[in-house]
């Protein structure tokens, strides 16, 4: 059968999208991006926040519609909306044939070739997996626009909605539009645009349709983004009732990335309690991988093409200890070192309280461990903190960020804030404000506080309006594009090492191409525009002089190449 998937939502998702299609193709399936030629459609969905849940719902019911007017016989519905509302799935969307939650990804095989109408995955269809099995190769996944998945910016840096259409933790908050200059004598074009998330440049024919066009009909009643009554208690799960599942080397995987980069799942799953994270409940407890698990992995990527590497998980300095191994993470980077054939290797969503001085000498001691470090922290008001039962304080923070900048001179600081927090006060928005402007990251993500059942931030009454919330988001992302502004004009002259990307989804004559302080889809990029494209192979490693500022983005032209990947 002709299988077509839609992921929504964070890398970690991705990473599970891409096994279920390795899983699928493993068992004799063959893989579609367009929808209206699949047998059956999976969508693997996300919900974090109130703007997710919304996505992921307007994407079913979008697919829905090929059960009714195209070839799809089967809808299959997998991740965190299936995980946190499968009863209410199940009753208000009567098309989905089959329900996976996120420790279920093992049973997609058996949820594509299930027969019988019930809800719910076979066994019997399941696939055998053999050691070293894992695939790597390029697949475009289906998205609710038919575009590639590396074409969207999950939440990049020139989207003009006023918040991420597709939140994760981990995600950057939005900036201006940028403009880039016409690659000169080679393009008689007008001075092209590099779109935004929300404007990506169409495929010569929609394969699938945007959430917002589709058919109109009864909404589903998952519950509403609007008040609620809180319950007594959060609904949390029993520890044994949540996932376990965690994927491994031998793990069939097609890789929905350009071929040069690819997301590796160190861990799953979280133990802390901050008030405002369903994920612990969506995720179940934390667990890691083996060292050896991950170093295989990582060469079966880098023998197939891999030249940077992307560790996440929802906490990635805890990389270890729960299996009592301290010192795991610095002791796998080190490992990493030594893969022939990466280039890079990045780290994703660490915690400001499980950063050791191990992990950063051995980011200083590595010369493929970017300096590079993403840090969730919040916020930095100290009573807020405490309400969102976030260990540490503004004070331990600074220390903190001061003993990194010491270890790594040249470091890359990347944080998250939410503003809006139940008991958010002007006085505690503009300490947050004045922390931003101390500290000066170089990537900053902003969101708005979404109230989720099941959290126990839930217990607390939502009492920042809308209208401020947004406010305060413009005004710290005001703030900090001043900052970034200044720090990128300074870069002028600078010569530096890019990684090529490929060519600008606008214009096919200018390159993308990012620095080692910059992560795929989710911070800034650099634009190469005097050169040959077909010169430049997607992957290689060049040496670039920096010749202008758009936006949050930086204006290049290649001095050396060092080879294509």
């Amino acid at each position: 059968m002709k299988i077509g998937l839609i992921s929504l939502g964070c890398p970690k998702n991705l990473v599970d999208s891409e096994v279920m299609l390795g899983l699928a193709q493993n068992a004799g399936h063959e893989l579609t991006r367009d929808a209206a030629d699949a047998d059956v459609l999976v969508v693997n969905t996300c919900a974090f926040i109130d703007k997710a849940k919304q996505e992921s719902v307007d994407t079913i019911l979008e697919m829905a519609e090929h059960k009714k007017d195209g070839r799809c016989r089967r809808l299959v519905v997998t991740g965190c909306l299936a995980e946190r509302y499968r009863d209410e799935l199940r009753e208000q969307i009567p098309e989905i044939d089959a329900l996976l939650g996120t420790g279920e990804v093992e049973q997609i095989v058996g949820a594509i070739g299930a027969r019988d109408p019930g809800l719910g995955a076979r066994d019997s269809g399941r696939a055998e997996l053999k050691p070293g099995a894992a695939e790597t190769r390029f697949l475009p996944l289906l998205r609710a626009d038919g575009q590639p998945l590396n074409l969207e910016r999950v939440s990049g840096s020139r989207a003009p909605s006023p918040e991420p259409r597709t939140p994760s933790p981990g995600s950057r908050a939005p900036g201006p539009e940028p403009r880039i200059p016409s690659p000169g004598s080679r393009a008689p074009s007008p001075e092209p645009r590099i779109p935004s998330p929300g404007s990506r440049a169409p495929s010569p024919e929609p394969r699938i349709p945007s959430p917002g066009s589709r058919a109109p009909g009864p909404e589903p009643r998952i519950p509403s983004p609007g008040p609620r009554v809180p319950s007594p208690e959060p609904r949390i799960p029993s520890p044994g009732s949540r996932p376990t599942y965690l994927y491994d080397a031998s793990t069939p995987r097609l890789l929905a990335t350009p071929r040069h980069y690819a997301y590796v799942k160190i861990a799953e799953g979280c133990d802390y309690k901050c008030a405002f994270c369903i994920i612990p409940t969506l995720r179940g407890a934390y667990r890691s991988r083996s060292i050896e698990s991950v170093v295989a992995e990582a060469r079966t990527l880098a023998a197939n093409g891999t030249r940077e590497l992307l560790l996440i998980s929802q906490d990635t300095s805890f990389f270890g200890v729960d299996r009592g191994e301290r010192g795991a993470l610095a002791r796998l980077l080190r490992r990493l070192n030594d893969v022939e054939g990466l280039r890079w290797i990045r780290m994703l969503y660490l915690y400001p309280t499980t950063i050791g001085d191990d992990v950063l000498d051995a980011m200083a001691d590595c010369e493929k461990v970017c300096n590079y470090i993403d840090l969730p922290l919040q916020h930095a008001a100290d009573v807020v903190l405490k309400r969102m039962k976030r260990p540490g304080t503004r004070a331990s923070y600074e220390r903190l960020l001061d003993r990194i900048r010491r270890r790594l001179p040249e470091v890359t600081l990347r944080t998250t804030f939410i503003v809006g927090y139940p008991g958010e006060t002007e006085a505690n928005f503009a300490e947050l404000q004045s922390f931003v402007a101390a500290t000066g990251f170089d990537h900053v993500g902003v969101f708005t506080y979404s109230h989720e059942e099941g959290t126990s931030g839930y217990l607390l009454t939502d009492d920042v309006a809308a209208a401020t919330k947004r406010a305060r988001r413009s005004a710290l992302m005001s703030l900090q594009r001043r900052l970034v502004t200044k720090a990128l004009r300074s870069r002028v002259g600078d010569h530096v090492q890019l990684m090529v990307d490929g060519p600008s989804s606008e214009h096919e004559l200018v390159l993308r191409g990012r620095m080692a302080s910059q992560a795929p889809d989710i911070d800034s990029c650099v634009y190469l525009t005097e050169t040959d494209p077909s010169a430049i192979g997607t992957g290689a490693l060049i040496t670039a002089e920096i010749v202008g500022v758009s936006g949050y983005d930086l204006l290049a032209r290649p001095l050396e190449t060092h080879g294509p990947a």
